[in-house]
């Protein structure tokens, strides 16, 4: 099999059917009825911190950064992160993930949180959160998982995640 050259990009508005599409593929009709999809509903995520990954000129990966308040602190929520079932366990993921973060952390954001598997996304850095901070409704502790950024951001973090609205 050949190389596949890949390009990791902005996310343009363009991508949006296309990134809805893997959504369902990765995710299914569940997807909504998840804690942390509707944390993500009510805000929007920022274009400047969302990259998707091409193969050519097929879509196979997206990540998506969204601002929350953690408590009182500015966070982003990382996700979703998603690559098309065919192309997994081809480091698309985890180049994605490291783009995203690189750019939240260029832009001066001091913490991220997510929900997933921990042994994934420990290579990132991602840790268990310790209690103080919960989400908006029902999420598997062992899932719930934070980045800092800034060293102190997640001891400041404490109450419900709750998102930040669309700006007008």
């Amino acid at each position: 099999m050949t190389e596949l050259s890949l390009l990791i990009r902005s996310e343009q508005p363009i991508d949006d059917e296309a990134i809805e599409r893997l959504h369902e593929r990765a995710f299914g009709p569940g997807r909504y009825a998840r804690t942390a999809s509707r944390l993500r509903e009510g805000a929007g995520h920022l274009p400047e911190l969302s990259f998707t990954a091409m193969v050519g000129t097929l879509l196979v990966g997206s990540v998506r950064l969204t601002p929350v308040l953690a408590g009182r602190e500015p966070a982003l929520m990382l996700g979703p992160l998603a690559v098309e079932p065919a192309f997994e366990s081809r480091g698309i993921g985890a180049a994605l993930m490291r783009r995203s973060l690189d750019a939240a952390r260029t832009r001066g954001h001091t913490l991220v949180l997510l929900v997933g598997d921990e042994p994934y996304y420990r290579r990132f850095g991602f840790k268990l959160i310790p209690q103080g901070l919960q989400l908006p409704g029902p999420v598997n502790p062992a899932r719930f998982l934070a980045l800092e950024l800034e060293e102190g951001a997640l001891a400041r973090a404490r109450g419900i995640v709750t998102p930040l609205p669309k700006e007008a």
